[in-house]
């Protein structure tokens, strides 16, 4: 059984201004401390709960513009950062950031928001390799979720996706990904940078090496547990931007959607971040896809 402490007062990461409505807290999961945003359902009253998994490279951050559009039509919404990124508990060692101890992390991370809330269950999103990790949760556990959505994700990965990133991190030991990707800039005082260049080059500094490699090393994995998944029951949306050519080809999420028998969407004006590109129509279809799925279980 969790602590009923499980959950303690965090402060936020970066100088990206947090939401009015949103609270930052700290999980004390069995793996360490991994930092979240919380935002508390709306004045509409409670329609459920729902647990958001960043991506590669990603943080619980970039969830600031859509969670408070969630909780003002009524949800409960939580988001973590990921062992190993920003400023999240990073164990050492890539075998720290294997399939199963990421996915461990989301089903305990699920199971201290159902014991804190008592909710029975919560709808679980995991973008990008966060939908791996959701996926693999999904799998594990699927008893603790109420629905699954994959927001540009896909259903296994090939052989050397994303080698050359891999390689420049251990050819660059003392770098980070947004130093290499910007020499011109990596000095620079922060006051000389724009609040979201001074934001990622933060997250890029405090973000673990095993953790981008270990993500890299399960986005490479080429086992699909489509059937496996859609054994579960779970009721999937799959859904990605218009312009996401960025990680997985839309063919292949549309494919995948239609084995699952998942609702699939596509987001206008989007690419691979419809969270941060169009947090407005995301919101919308989340709470359309949700409400669904709350009176249909």
């Amino acid at each position: 059984m969790t602590s009923l402490h499980a959950v303690g007062r965090g402060r936020p990461f970066g100088d990206l201004p947090v939401p009015g409505n949103v609270e930052v807290l700290v999980i004390h999961a069995p793996v360490g401390d991994l930092t979240a945003l919380h935002c508390p359902k709306g004045a509409r009253g409670e329609r459920g709960t729902a647990l958001l998994i960043p991506g590669f490279t990603g943080s619980k951050e970039d969830f600031y513009q859509m969670i408070p559009l969630l909780g003002e039509a009524g949800w409960d919404v939580w988001a973590y950062s990921q062992r190993g990124q920003a400023d999240s508990v990073a164990p050492p060692g890539r075998c720290a950031y294997d399939r199963g101890s990421t996915a461990a992390d989301a089903l305990d991370v699920a199971r201290i928001i159902i014991e804190q809330t008592g909710v029975k269950r919560v709808h679980l999103l995991g973008h990008s390799f966060g939908g791996v990790v959701a996926q693999a949760a999904a799998l594990t556990g699927p008893g603790l979720f109420a629905s699954l959505t994959l927001m540009s994700s896909g259903p296994h990965g090939w052989p050397g996706r994303k080698a050359d990133i891999r390689q420049r991190l251990l050819d660059h030991p003392g770098g980070d990904l947004w130093r290499l990707d910007n020499p011109d800039r990596a000095s620079m005082p922060d006051e000389d940078l724009g609040t979201q260049d001074r934001f990622q080059r933060l997250r890029a500094e405090r973000t673990s090496r095993d953790q981008l490699i270990g993500a890299i090393d399960q986005l490479a994995d080429l086992h699909d547990r489509t059937e496996q998944l859609a054994a579960t029951g779970l009721p999937v949306l799959v859904f990605h931007g218009e312009d996401d050519d960025n990680a997985w080809p839309q063919d292949w999420q549309a494919r995948m959607a239609r084995l699952l028998g998942a609702r699939y969407e596509i987001i206008p004006g989007a690419g691979h971040c419809p969270n941060i590109d169009r947090p407005e129509a995301t919101a919308a279809l989340l709470d359309d896809f949700w409400a669904s799925v709350s009176a249909e279980r």
